[in-house]
């Protein structure tokens, strides 16, 4: 589970109009949160924040379907991996299956994202 200290660093909860810092402790954060954290520390209008977590994500997937890496520092490395082709077995029937080579997205945790979660 995560520990508040790095968003209460960070002054990125509790914002209003989205569920409360313990909330989000408990489960999860969705891409409107996101956009509600910056709106609550960029402040402008939430098209604006929501422009801005759009840019970063597409930013990042661009780079990906390029083949670049991206990486954050004290955040982590955003990368693509290559998966060689193998043979799998259908675990109904038993039957040989190929499996084709494909690209898969990878994350590396940072060092700061690392401590942030111990």
């Amino acid at each position: 589970m995560l520990k508040n200290i790095d968003f209460v660093r960070m002054n990125l909860g509790p914002v209003e109009g989205s569920r409360n810092l313990t909330s989000f402790l408990q489960g999860f954060m969705n891409k409107a949160e996101i956009v509600e954290a910056v709106l609550g520390k960029l402040g402008g209008t939430k098209k604006s924040a929501e422009d801005a977590v759009d840019t970063v994500f597409d930013t990042i997937t661009s780079a990906l379907s390029k083949g670049n890496e991206v990486s954050i520092a004290g955040f982590g490395t955003f990368a693509v991996k290559d998966r060689a082709a193998r043979e799998a077995r259908n675990p109904r029937t038993g039957e040989k299956v190929h499996v084709p080579a494909s690209k898969a997205p990878k994350f590396r945790a940072g060092k700061g994202l690392k401590d942030a979660v111990k």
